[in-house]
């Protein structure tokens, strides 16, 4: 059955001040009136019943993400102690899937991208739950045709194409091209980018896969096997009185490492599904402008605003605080109780720093 791992563990501190620890982006409302991890549930529609719904968060967000997905039942519930990258999390939710289904095929979500089209993302996922099923062991991503040179994406270098499966499910998938994976790349630098979206070869990676548990705790046991051990003692102590103090134990000695050196460097067959889905990684305040537009004068405005001679600047406040602004461009106005930013829009990177300034400060509240 199709199981979907929700990761919501992520801090999100490009989006300060509105982003902070314990509600990061992934709980608000950015693109819609939904938060990110709202919307991201709201996809899988009946694709995917709550109880194969498996978020993963920190211990510190359990609570607000319960409140926000009180269908889900807390048993599936996969709780990091502390930050360990990506493939600890992975690997110990597929372990616990396998508890309940040995047949378990994971959909593995990031909670903070932006899909307009569920349909089409629906499809996608059918289409690469079928790709996975016995005996085709392999891993399925969802490329993504880049519309620009972004050096903010991971690159997926795509190699021939291959056919569909074969049975009922063939007419729908000839809508959808799949790839084979020649390999993964780092975020590139701006004139390798515009190399990659020139050579029509390349697809951004959207960090969603599809693959059978039982084939990534293979993977992780023959390439990362200290994790794999501390990953199975975690996992057995699962639904006994001892699980929490297992977890606090041994979740904490776990090398934090990234699911894509962990597994993906290493998988035999790799191949990606042409996403036939609009996509966009909210990574950071411009994502406003792509998402919800802009006006005549170039303004992404949320919130009440007045403006004079404004030109090219996002602004995100709410309706009982007023921004008024005069004589601007290409800034970043974010108005949030007990702080307010003003920024170059084009410097996003630099609000990291900010944050990590703050926490040398010890100006604890504001993080």
């Amino acid at each position: 059955m199709l199981h979907a791992l929700i990761m919501a563990g992520g801090s999100g501190t490009r989006f300060w001040p509105a982003s902070r620890r314990d509600l990061p982006k992934q709980l608000l409302p950015l693109v819609d009136a939904r938060t990110m991890l709202r919307a991201t549930v709201d996809r899988l529609g009946l694709m995917i019943p709550p109880e194969r719904i498996w978020p993963s968060v920190g211990t510190h967000l359990v609570e607000p993400v319960r409140a926000q997905l009180p269908e889900v039942p807390e048993q599936t519930y996969v709780v990091e102690p502390c930050a360990r990258n990506t493939a600890p999390c992975i690997g110990l939710a597929a372990l616990l899937m396998l508890r309940d289904d040995p047949d378990a095929v994971m959909l593995v979500l990031p909670s903070d991208h932006a899909i307009k089209d569920v349909f089409g993302f629906q499809k996608a996922v059918k289409l690469a739950e079928r790709l996975v099923a016995k005996p085709r062991k392999q891993i399925v991503t969802f490329g993504i045709r880049p519309t620009y040179a972004s050096e903010g994406f991971g690159y997926i270098e795509k190699g021939e194409m291959i056919g569909p499966p074969h049975g009922s499910f063939t007419a729908i998938a000839a809508e959808i091209d799949v790839y084979n994976v020649v390999r993964f790349r780092e975020k590139p630098h701006r004139e390798l980018a515009e190399e990659f979206v020139a050579s029509g070869n390349f697809f951004w990676n959207s960090g969603m896969f599809v693959w059978r548990a039982d084939l990534i705790v293979d993977l992780l046991k023959t390439h990362q096997p200290e994790l794999a051990v501390r990953l199975e003692t975690i996992a057995a102590a699962h639904g006994t009185p001892e699980y929490a103090a297992v977890l606090d134990r041994e979740f904490p000695l776990i090398k934090g490492i990234s699911i894509d050196y962990a597994i993906l460097e290493h998988a035999p067959s790799i191949v990606a599904i042409d996403a036939p889905f609009d996509w966009d990684d909210v990574g950071g305040w411009q994502s406003l402008a792509r998402l919800r537009g802009t006006d005549a004068a170039g303004n992404t405005i949320v919130g009440r605003h007045l403006g004079l001679d404004t030109r090219d600047t996002i602004v995100r406040t709410d309706d009982e605080h007023l921004v008024v602004t005069l004589g601007l461009k290409d800034l970043l106005v974010v108005h949030t109780p007990d702080a307010t930013l003003v920024a170059d829009k084009r410097d996003e990177e630099s609000v990291r720093k900010l944050v990590a300034l703050l926490k040398e400060r010890g100006w604890e509240s504001y993080l």
